[in-house]
């Protein structure tokens, strides 16, 4: 045997490949701001953007040219209080980006963020009282959030507060009131990375005190992983999700086996900063690294990438 023939040329060698990109497994993750007239880049995320909804179109567009139908939508509040009441106003800037977007761009598959942190002035994911962040009383809320975007016309939700019972709390609602078609992908092994910071930038959505540990997961732990993932598809989510992507190719794997649903994988802002940053001192070639990285995450399992690189991997598709 001799492994080395099958590696000669260029045909041979995309003709044994094992794993492909495809531009129809990425998501895309958008930001959205109140106001008019803004694109804004994020100063830690290099080439992505905080659009008005206004601006939305060009982004939209492209897009859709790149044959990118799935979105991730986030949104950025000019009002926060304590219980994060925007996130379910429907007049909110998720739910009105969902019906611009559900208006002029059907075509467009929209799943949405369900989280408070990015609507709370403290900036935790759940209600806090004395200090600690309540669980039950913070399902009622995300269900309230989740059912707001539902109306509005999201064709997906993605509680991501790793609340226990979240999925549950939220199918139930969605159901009671008819959205019996609203998909969940549910944030299911979601860990307390650190990872997030750029993310946290892009949304504003920092906590104002101590951190998230108590409700993100140990990044040490394994088997809690798996049995996180299982409750939620037993609560009734569509599609899990691991979150950061890079540290946890374990956890994909392992999941990808056990599990007869869509395993989704979120390469975060950092591992994104990280090779944007490396690639501008030179220190890596820039393309052969995100191909590179984003053929780890499916090699291990990963049926879905949600990606900030999705746009330029859709451009070099030729090349897969």
């Amino acid at each position: 045997m001799r492994p080395r023939r099958l590696r000669k040329n260029d045909v041979i060698r995309a003709l044994v490949r094992e794993n492909y990109i495809n531009v129809e497994n990425l998501i895309y993750p958008i930001f959205v701001v109140e106001g008019n007239k803004i694109k804004e880049e994020i100063p830690s995320m290099p080439d992505v953007y905080r659009f008005s909804i206004d601006m939305l179109s060009e982004e939209l567009e492209e897009l859709i040219k790149l044959n990118i139908k799935t979105i991730l939508l986030f949104g950025v509040p000019s009002v926060k209080d304590e219980y994060g009441t925007q996130a379910y106003n429907e007049n909110g800037i998720v739910q009105k980006a969902i019906k611009y977007i559900k208006r002029n761009y059907p075509e467009i598959y929209v799943i949405t963020d369900v989280c408070l942190c990015g609507y709370t002035t403290h900036g935790h994911c759940g209600i806090v009282k004395d200090g600690e962040i309540l669980n039950d009383e913070t399902l009622k809320i995300l269900s309230k959030i989740a059912l707001s975007h539902a109306y509005s016309g999201a064709d997906m939700v993605a509680p991501s507060a790793m609340m226990d019972f979240q999925v549950k709390a939220i199918r139930e609602e969605l159901d009671h009131n008819g959205f019996y078609d609203v998909a969940i992908m549910s944030y299911s092994a979601k860990f307390n990375s650190s990872f997030y910071g750029p993310f946290r930038d892009a949304a504003q959505s920092a906590p104002k005190f101590s951190d998230r540990r108590t409700y993100q997961m140990d990044t040490s732990n394994f088997k809690e992983a798996l049995k996180e993932i299982e409750l939620d598809i037993k609560e009734g989510a569509d599609i899990v999700m691991i979150k950061p992507a890079l540290c946890y190719l374990d956890i994909i794997k392992k999941a990808s086996e056990i599990f007869n649903v869509p395993i989704s994988a979120y390469n975060v802002s950092g591992e994104y900063t990280m090779i944007k940053l490396m690639a501008k001192y030179g220190y890596i070639d820039y393309k052969k690294a995100v191909m590179e990285v984003l053929t780890s995450i499916k090699r291990a399992g990963a049926d879905i990438i949600i990606t900030y690189f999705a746009k330029e991997v859709a451009r070099w598709k030729e090349n897969f």
